[in-house]
């Protein structure tokens, strides 16, 4: 799933592989999928694209922006899967969309479990890209312990670590997947209660939400995830990869467990739930 680790990796290399190409024909997807959430009318996507040239791309957040002439975009998000190649013979069986470009190129995209992709010409209304866009991103100067305090002190319920890091972007780019190494190298639990955190943890918790997240991002994402050059490179200490492994820490086995719709990664002894 695209987190910010896999945006602003993925926002690089679209904006290295596609700036300046144009966009000669779209294909409307040729495998339904219940689970992929088009903004607007899909079928109206070639009429807006075909002919248009493609400026740049960016990441944000959970989104990906490719940025065309004419105030026109295409964004999509965290469940949506990317291919690029001038080899025709690799385009995917199956797929929700696909681009090609003057080149020879295409671009494909796919959604395994749910995603969002959109083309639009001005605005996109989704409160989750509006988030994305507009908050403060953790690797920013401006996203500093005083903002971090505030994010806490906001919350009326005595939610979990998890919870506070992972559901209704309150940090946009965090999820379920780059939460797990963020919490391991904190030292906490994901079930542990905010009320509970002393003011070192939680100044812990802030320096690891920024350090984790630079280290994912200048190793072009998680070993979990792909993006357009393959696999991240940055090898993950809590996830499926590791499940059942040594703790990098204390080599006790890493355990799984399922907490609020997701799978937790954590170690019992460096990771005690208090």
């Amino acid at each position: 799933m695209i987190e910010l680790p896999e945006a602003i990796t993925l926002g690089r290399q679209l904006n290295d592989a596609l700036s300046g190409k144009t966009i000669t024909d779209v294909f409307n997807s040729n495998s339904p999928h219940r689970f992929t959430f088009f903004y607007a009318d899909p079928l109206a996507y070639s009429k807006l694209l075909t002919g248009k040239k493609i400026l740049s791309a960016i990441g944000f957040g959970i989104f990906v922006d490719i940025v065309l002439e004419d105030n026109i975009r295409i964004s999509l998000n965290d469940g949506v899967n990317l291919q690029y190649s001038r080899d025709a013979s690799k385009i995917p069986a199956k797929y929700q969309l696909l681009i090609t470009f003057d080149d020879e190129s295409f671009l494909a995209f796919t959604v395994a479990m749910y995603g969002l992709i959109a083309a639009y010409q001005g605005a996109c209304d989704n409160k989750y890209y509006t988030k994305s866009i507009e908050s403060i991103s953790p690797l920013s100067d401006a996203f500093d312990m005083l903002y971090f305090e505030r994010l806490i002190q906001k919350e009326t319920k005595d939610i979990s670590v998890k919870a506070l890091l992972a559901t209704e972007q309150r940090i946009p780019g965090i999820g379920n997947g780059v939460l797990q190494d963020i919490l391991f190298h904190a030292s906490i639990h994901p079930k542990r209660k905010i009320s509970t955190l002393s003011t070192q943890e939680k100044e812990n918790l802030f320096q690891s939400i920024k350090t984790t997240l630079r280290a994912m991002t200048e190793a072009g994402g998680r070993d979990t995830e792909k993006t357009l050059a393959g696999w991240g490179a940055y090898e993950t200490r809590m996830s499926k990869k590791t499940y059942g492994s040594p703790c990098p820490k204390c080599h006790r086995e890493i355990v799984k467990e399922n907490y609020m719709g997701g799978t937790v990664y954590y170690c019992l002894n460096c990771q005690p739930l208090k």
